[in-house]
């Protein structure tokens, strides 16, 4: 990050108003002179109204690409600001006639302004006030570019021309919105959404509410037009006099002192945007600079994003400082310049006196973005679409979506072309709860190009997954149970099925067993990828029994890229051959899972003795309860009043009657 500080000393209008403080020259206040204040508002000489731009709209907004800067002679700004201004971008001023323009061009090479950057407009003007009076750019349906000319809310007649000639000198399109507004009392996110304070009510009496947001709409492509309480309390109303869009997602916002009158007014704007959805679909990120407004001046909120440079006026405050270093954290990549200049008003200062000129041949890259807190994805598919407002063609192998996970190191893939104008690309190789950082970049054959964020890398997009587990494998049998000599010759297959719609890759199984020689037939080469709703089938083995008399359970360990999963191997040395009855349709387990009772139904036994035996999953006897039944009769049995030492968890239990068992999974809950 770099930032510098521009001093300039406005020595020569001190000058002036000590010699005539009696009679202040009007054409240089931002506010009204007592003349224009009973001079009825009329259109200007040269406006009419047009039909609105075709298709859907895209208001230019601040942060977007500029090719040029609107100033006007005489200057309202000092010559280091413009010298700072003409080293990446064009100048454009606006001067009365061609002995101006020599006059300007000698002090600009007496300045060292880079005259190579520098153009000029034969215009007349009233003030220097380029924001309020400088057109509002769009691109139409087809790409178009064009001006939105306005009547300007001052009875400056050569200032409201002032559109009609830069839409000429640009050779591009007009288009008359018959709603009296002001630039200074305007801003936009470039994506739909645009707003004013309320004076844009106070000026248009003879229109409703809903027809104010109509022409924001139809004219400049916003549909969502905040119009809001001005907080300032100064005759203005200008929004740009307390807050700024920084991008679409980010507003920033003065902030005054606890003893302010004002405070509560301000802190319930922040927490209103805090609360409002952007035009990325996020809420808003809120920043706060303080503009306490007492002398010195404090009017940062009232500054200027040209391209990579933010030109934020000071004024010699210890505030200064601070607001360097506010701007310096909340827009990282940006070179923010100080301009120290005691010209700066509270309601009138740098962003009032300067115009971005947008590029109208500009690469536009049009991406919502993934932001903040998102479901897990082992990739992300990014799209967006990319325009050359130029005509020119887009390099197929520039489009580049660039990404890092954690404090990696960037990695690109190409964007493919999908469809008309829209691209896609992935971001592979994300594991649960990683954070994502990525941009967009472009270029096109008229030696442009573009980022996504506007200013990439330094402040990319951001967001951070988090896994919600799912069951992604089912187990059938649940349980590998060895009940009798034949299975453990023959084996029990055990079928892993696929139940998510995505591939599922095992990345590791146990193959052999621990507490009793169980084991896999013929093993998978790992990893092993399962498509949707496919089946892996194996044969589990145990050739010897052993520890001939206990319930013995041992654990296969199966591992996703995801999820771990338990299999249970379990062999009853009491079971040997010859068992051909079965208790399946005689005993019932019932709740399960249970928090409180446990019983257990046995149903027309054949003996009158029994045993029930609760296991943990190492194999460990938790319970054994000797049972006398009923013959031929339904028994119920409570094993577990809800006060026994079995804990919430899984179990197994064994049902012996005479030769005959059940056995199976138990989960306590709570």
């Amino acid at each position: 990050m770099k930032a510098k500080i521009l001093l300039f000393s406005m020595i020569f209008l001190m000058a002036g108003s000590m010699v005539s403080q009696s009679q202040p020259d009007w054409r240089k206040l931002h506010y009204l002179s007592e003349e224009e204040m009973n001079t009825p508002l009329t259109k200007s000489r040269s406006f009419y109204a047009t039909d609105p731009p075709e298709g859907e709209i895209r208001n230019v907004a601040e942060f977007d690409q500029m090719q040029a800067v609107l100033i006007r002679y005489p200057f309202g700004i000092p010559l280091e600001l413009i010298r700072e201004m003409a080293e990446d971008t064009r100048v454009l001023t606006l001067v009365a006639n061609a002995s101006q323009q020599q006059s300007v061009t000698t002090q600009y090479q007496n300045n060292n302004v880079n005259l190579d950057n520098c153009d000029f407009l034969i215009a007349q003007t009233d003030s220097y006030w380029t924001r309020d009076y400088g057109p509002w750019f769009v691109f139409d349906g087809t790409n178009q570019p064009g001006i939105v000319n306005f009547p300007y809310n001052r009875p400056r007649p050569n200032d409201d021309d002032i559109p009609i000639e830069i839409a000429e000198y640009l050779d591009i399109d007009l288009y008359g919105m018959d709603l009296i507004s002001t630039g200074g009392n305007y801003m936009c996110t470039g994506m739909g959404l645009g707003a004013s304070t309320d004076l844009v009510w106070d000026e248009n009496p003879t229109l409703s509410h809903e027809e104010v947001s109509g022409f924001v709409n139809d004219y400049l492509g916003n549909p969502i037009y905040e119009v809001l309480n001005d907080p300032l309390g100064e005759y203005i109303k200008h929004i740009d006099c307390w807050s700024k869009f920084l991008a679409p997602n980010k507003i920033l916002i003065g902030q005054v002192p606890v003893n302010d009158n004002r405070y509560q007014d301000y802190e319930d704007l922040a927490n209103y945007f805090a609360s409002q959805t952007s035009s990325y679909g996020t809420n808003y990120e809120v920043y706060r600079v303080f503009t306490p407004g007492t002398a010195p001046n404090t009017p940062y909120t009232n500054s200027l994003i040209l391209n990579k440079k933010v030109f934020v006026p000071l004024t010699g405050s210890q505030w200064d400082d601070e607001a360097i270093a506010t701007y310096e954290e909340i827009m990282p990549g940006y070179e923010i310049v100080g301009v120290l200049y005691n010209g700066w008003e509270n309601t009138d200062a740098l962003h009032c006196r300067t115009k971005g000129i947008a590029d109208i041949g500009m690469l536009y890259i049009d991406h919502i973005p993934t932001m903040g807190t998102v479901i897990y994805q082992p990739e992300y598919e990014i799209t967006a679409d990319i325009t050359a407002c130029s005509g020119a063609n887009i390099y197929s192998d520039s489009v580049i979506v660039y990404y890092k996970i954690n404090s990696g190191e960037y990695i690109s893939t190409i964007m493919e072309l999908e469809t008309g104008t829209t691209y896609s690309g992935s971001i592979e190789g994300v594991m649960p709860n990683d954070t994502v950082s990525y941009y967009i970049y472009a270029a096109d054959e008229s030696g442009r190009n573009a980022t996504q964020p506007y200013i990439g890398e330094p402040d990319p997009f951001v967001f951070k997954n988090i896994y919600l587990p799912v069951t992604e494998l089912a187990f059938d049998p649940d349980t590998v149970m060895f009940l009798d000599e034949e299975q453990m010759m023959y084996g029990i297959p055990l079928n892993i099925t696929n139940l998510t719609s995505n591939n599922v890759t095992i990345t590791s199984l146990t193959e052999y067993g621990v507490l009793f020689p169980w084991y896999v037939e013929e093993m998978p080469t790992l990893p092993y990828e399962l498509g949707k709703d496919d089946t892996l089938a194996m044969n589990i083995l145990c050739p010897v029994i052993v520890n001939k008399g206990m319930m013995i359970i041992d654990t296969m360990n199966i591992e996703t890229v995801l999820e771990s999963y338990i299999e249970i191997i379990a062999i009853d040395g009491d079971l040997l051959t010859g068992i051909n009855i079965s208790l399946e349709d005689n005993i019932c387990v019932f709740p399960n899972p249970f928090s409180d009772e446990l019983k257990f139904t046995i149903n027309n036994p054949q003996t009158n003795h029994g045993v029930i035996q609760i296991f943990d999953l190492s194999g460990k006897k938790i319970i054994e309860e000797k049972v006398n039944l009923n013959i031929n009769s339904n028994n119920t049995i409570i094993v577990d009043n809800g006060n026994s030492i079995l804990k919430p968890g899984s179990y197994f239990y064994k049902v012996a009657i005479g030769n005959h068992t059940k056995t199976g999974k138990l989960i306590r809950v709570n």
